[in-house]
Formats: structure tokens, C-alpha cells, sequence
């Protein structure tokens, strides 16, 4: 394998899950409550956090909020014949969100965590229909919302991103930062699709705009939902000229450059970090992209 052709090596963090979703239970009222009895919780604060015991999610109980689903709860799925839901909770100091523990999680957790936490989140901001502007409510067991002026249905959404490694084809990858970052962190580039832009698309026009490179051979990696709060990253590889002028979008891009392979290996091996160059955390779809670029041996 070269540079040019290669390939993520293993699912992004938050990409894991084992839960069977069970949508055909959705709509049965009586399977849910049956299940409700035995059910384990996940619970997420307001700042989309939960606890963890060591590196596994805490679970509670569903027999401490009753004998029947609570207003609010989400059923997010089935395994080995026990259901799962989410719940709002008060959170504590202790509590992690997933970009701090997501990479820690087994496959079952990291699965449960980040869809409770994306469904939570958008029933947070979908209170009122955005035809008639009357209240909506949840139904489908938490995985729509149902207007009560004019009866439309509402569903969970989700707004893709792209999030493209740009690499010359041998040893050079571009990396950039934003200004919010932290001193020395940098990333690969990423944007948001817009309204009528295929995702091919949305690669060249962002990193266009964002460090004025023209790419080419975009090329499909692999993707991630981020709940942060409902987006979902596409991974993408494309070349482009090392040779060619970086201009970084004013107020966007603090800064752009090429980096060598080794250095990128360097980083991963201390940790994550080395002088003049932070990588982007484990739970992140970047993350693990880089990774599989750095460690191909040319």
C-alpha cells in the first residue's frame, strides 16, 4: 500500500456499536413497557456527559424511575433481551462528554453513549413544529415528534460534514488550525455540505475556501456521527500540489502548513503531541485518519 491508496485502519471511536436499534419495537407499546422492567439507563447531563465507572459507562436501573417509561426517555435499542434507554439526569464535576472518553468506551458503550446523546440533544432544540409553530411531543418511543396543531412528523436530523485528509501522494500531509484551538493543535480540513452539493463536491469547495488549495482524486475513507450536537463526518482523501500557494480564510484558518509523515508519527508515538504539532483527540474521525496515513511505510 502506498500514500495514495490508503485506508483507515479500523471503525472511528464513535462509529462502534453492537445494540440492536429494534425499529420494529418503536411502535409497541406493550414490548417497550414489558422491557422497560428490566431495562438499563443510560443518563446524559444538559452538557452532554455521563458517568463513567473506570472506562466503562455507568448504567442505571429502570425500576428507580417507575414501572413504565418515563416523559423524556429514548429507547435506543435491544441486546441479549435487555433494553436500553436514555434519560436526562443532573450530571457532576466527574462526568466526561464524549470527546473526552468516547475513545476509552468499549464498542456497546460508545455506541449507546453517542446515540443517547444525539437524540437528547435534538429533542432539546424540537419543541415546536417548524410548519405551524405549535408544541410537538414525542412519539415512536422517542424517535420522532408528532405536532399537535397539524399532526406533521417530525424525525431526528443529522447534518453532514465532510472532513478531508489533503496529502501531496508520498510523504506530505496539509494539516491546519483554527483560532479557538489550542496553542499548537492542528487537524485535517473539514465543512459542512450545503443545500444541492454532492459530497465531492463539498471537499473541493472547502478546502478552496478554507486554505485556497484545488484538490483532486477525492476519494471516500470512511465516516463518524458527531453529535456535538447532530452532525456526521465523511471522511475523504484527495491530492494536491505541495507546491502550490496556501492562502487560509481570514478569521476561520489561523494558520496552514505541510507536515511530514514522520513528524505526524512522532506526535502519535508521544502521545499525541510534539513541539510545533497537536493532533486531534482519539474520539475524533481525524484522528484515526491521520493515523492510518502516517503509518503507511512508503
Amino acid at each position: 500500500m502506498t500514500g495514495a491508496d490508503f485506508v483507515l485502519d479500523g471503525l472511528p471511536a464513535l462509529s462502534r456499536s453492537t445494540v440492536d436499534r429494534a425499529d420494529a419495537l418503536r411502535d409497541n407499546a406493550e414490548r417497550l413497557a414489558k422491557g422497560w422492567e428490566e431495562a438499563r439507563l443510560v443518563v446524559i447531563d444538559e452538557r452532554g456527559r455521563a458517568r463513567l465507572a473506570g472506562d466503562v459507562l455507568h448504567l442505571g436501573w429502570s425500576g428507580e424511575l417507575g414501572d413504565a417509561p418515563v416523559d423524556g426517555a429514548v429507547f435506543l435499542g435491544e441486546e441479549n433481551e435487555v433494553a436500553y434507554w436514555a434519560v436526562r439526569g443532573p450530571g457532576a464535576d466527574d462526568w466526561q462528554d464524549l470527546r473526552m472518553c468516547g475513545a476509552l468506551l468499549n464498542d456497546t458503550d460508545a455506541g449507546l453513549m453517542t446515540a443517547a446523546v444525539g437524540l437528547l440533544a435534538w429533542h432539546d432544540l424540537s419543541n415546536f413544529c417548524a410548519r405551524c409553530g405549535a408544541p410537538t411531543e414525542a412519539v415512536r418511543a422517542g424517535w420522532a415528534r408528532e405536532c399537535t396543531g397539524c399532526g406533521r412528523e417530525e424525525y431526528p436530523r443529522t447534518d453532514p460534514a465532510v472532513i478531508c485528509l489533503v496529502h501531496d501522494g508520498d510523504s506530505h500531509v496539509l494539516l491546519a488550525r483554527q483560532p479557538i484551538w489550542p496553542a499548537e493543535r492542528y487537524s485535517v480540513l473539514a465543512g459542512f455540505v450545503e443545500v444541492g452539493e454532492s459530497l465531492e463536491a463539498c471537499v473541493v469547495r472547502e478546502v478552496g475556501e478554507e486554505v485556497g488549495v484545488a484538490v483532486r482524486d477525492v476519494r471516500y475513507l470512511g465516516s463518524q456521527p458527531w453529535p456535538f450536537p447532530r452532525s456526521l463526518m465523511v471522511g475523504f482523501a484527495a491530492l494536491a500540489d505541495r507546491d502550490a500557494p496556501l492562502a487560509p480564510a481570514e478569521g476561520e484558518i489561523e494558520h496552514a502548513k505541510w507536515v511530514h509523515r514522520d513528524e505526524v508519527r512522532a506526535a502519535f508515538e508521544a502521545g499525541g503531541a510534539v513541539p510545533g504539532l497537536g493532533l486531534p483527540g482519539a474520539s475524533s474521525i481525524a484522528h484515526r485518519m491521520l493515523g492510518a496515513w502516517a503509518n503507511v511505510r512508503s
